[in-house]
């Protein structure tokens, strides 16, 4: 078992988890809920909290055959805790069975005294027939592969001989993926940077990449990081980092042309800034980003400070506007390239971010997808001749990529829009997909789609 002595007490943590999932369960994201919490107890709760999302279709299934009706949300969230901890993940747990049960209760004890009992049968209960309840549970696709089943039959109609693999991939912990800034230093070099510190990665040479990824043998926090505060890398995932090269363009098979030094650019829904900062690490460009929640453009700001951007050679303005009310924002000056990072379900980045699967409805699918189709067709019509147009999700299902830019090119049929050779397409993210690095990681799952003029 891990020693948790310099750990906070597991009742204080139990807490936090249990806010964490009532405030998912709830409609709230899960950064959102973690910047509530106590700078103490953030990074406790961020671990148990990722581990209980994992595994909560699997409580949530198991907790109604305990407790056909549900116990109030606070009671609930507490109990789906306990539960989704006390699920066998194929490891070690990270507690014991007696120390969790009773940290819970304790818990309960604090937070909602009338229900400590009630909480403390249906746990004992839940341990002392265990093997018949689990196996009653994973007869249910909910237990069994730990997403709500609106989204195992999504998954199942896009993919029908992966939608397994993709489930089992989005409850594996991500690697940690660098982002070496190249106005800074190469990748080798900054390779040689971590080794000194200790910090082992591999390099992954696929220009496709970029050429600047870098993956961490083990994660670590930022500040361990030889000059990330002075912007000389940053964390991003491999599927993200293809952007900036699919958008640049170059000399490889399939690719546009390199665009022009100083091209006007638009990076139409910015926020939290990546792939704007990828952009002007890589090029000199006039470049807008736009973002429509002023305080996520503020992030933009924060991540160009950080890496001294924009470099002398590119100009940079940052615009709080919805991209889609064109008159609002657009000076008449038509754009060389445009990143449309569209707004999706990220049921591509759920390895990152397992709330999202708790989080999203089953209409949010053709709702997100209304929207990219009214992106896609605001700012179509403002490419320069012979512009380009890079449009990108961190989606899995069809609707928000393939089926998205088939029907983009059937309604402007008469514009003569082409797809680009270099598109990727799907990047489901599983060891299949031929777009997989050497590196071993295959990336979250993303859709691209570089539409350009004739």
């Amino acid at each position: 078992m891990p020693d948790h002595a310099a750990s906070p007490p597991l009742h204080q943590l139990l807490g936090h988890v249990a806010d964490a999932v009532a405030g998912v369960r709830g409609g709230r994201s899960l950064n959102q809920l973690l910047a509530a919490t106590p700078q103490t107890l953030r990074a406790g709760t961020q671990a148990l909290s990722f581990t209980v999302l994992r595994a909560l279709g699997g409580a949530l299934t198991v907790r109604a055959l305990l407790v056909p009706k549900a116990p109030p949300p606070a009671v609930d969230a507490l109990l789906l805790s306990a539960l989704a901890l006390l699920w066998p993940a194929g490891g070690p747990p990270p507690y014991t069975e007696h120390t969790l049960v009773d940290q819970t209760v304790t818990a309960a004890r604090r937070r909602t005294p009338a229900a400590a009992k009630f909480i403390n049968a249906v746990l004992r209960r839940f341990l002392r027939e265990r093997d018949a309840l689990l196996a009653q549970a994973l007869q249910q696709p909910q237990a069994r592969h730990q997403h709500p089943a609106w989204w195992i039959d999504q998954l199942q109609q896009d993919w029908p001989a992966q939608a397994g693999a993709l489930m089992a991939a989005a409850n594996a912990q991500a690697p940690m993926v660098l982002r070496v800034n190249p106005r800074h230093g190469s990748a080798a070099a900054y390779r040689q940077r971590l080794g000194a510190a200790g910090l082992a990665a591999q390099p992954v040479d696929d220009p496709a990449f970029g050429g600047q990824a870098l993956v961490l043998d083990a994660a670590c926090p930022v500040q361990a990081l030889p000059g990330f505060a002075d912007g000389d890398v940053s964390v991003q995932d491999l599927s993200a980092q293809r952007a900036g090269p699919l958008l640049l363009g170059g000399h490889g098979k399939g690719q546009l042309p390199p665009l022009r030094a100083g091209a006007r650019v638009l990076d139409a829904c910015a926020a939290p800034g990546g792939k704007t900062a990828q952009l002007l690490e890589r090029a000199d460009m006039d470049l807008l980003a736009l973002d429509s929640d002023p305080a996520r453009l503020q992030r933009v700001q924060q991540t160009l400070d950080r890496l001294r951007l924009p470099a002398a050679g590119s100009r940079v303005q940052l615009l709080a506007a919805d991209a889609r009310d064109v008159p609002a924002w657009w000076d008449g000056r038509r754009f060389d390239a445009i990143l449309l990072d569209a707004p999706c379900t990220a049921s591509g980045i759920v390895r990152r971010h397992p709330d999202v699967r708790w989080l999203r409805r089953p209409g949010d699918v053709a709702a997100l997808a209304a929207t990219q189709r009214q992106l896609l067709d605001a700012l179509w019509p403002l490419l320069a001749p012979g512009g380009r147009l890079l449009y990108a999700t961190c989606s899995l299902f069809r609707a928000e990529g393939a089926h998205q830019i088939d029907a983009f090119l059937q309604r402007h049929a008469a514009e003569q829009p082409r797809l680009a050779a270099a598109s990727p397409g799907h990047l489901p993210g599983v060891p299949d997909n031929p777009g997989s690095p050497a590196a071993g990681d295959t990336g979250d799952g993303f859709f691209y789609a570089l539409i350009h003029q004739p």
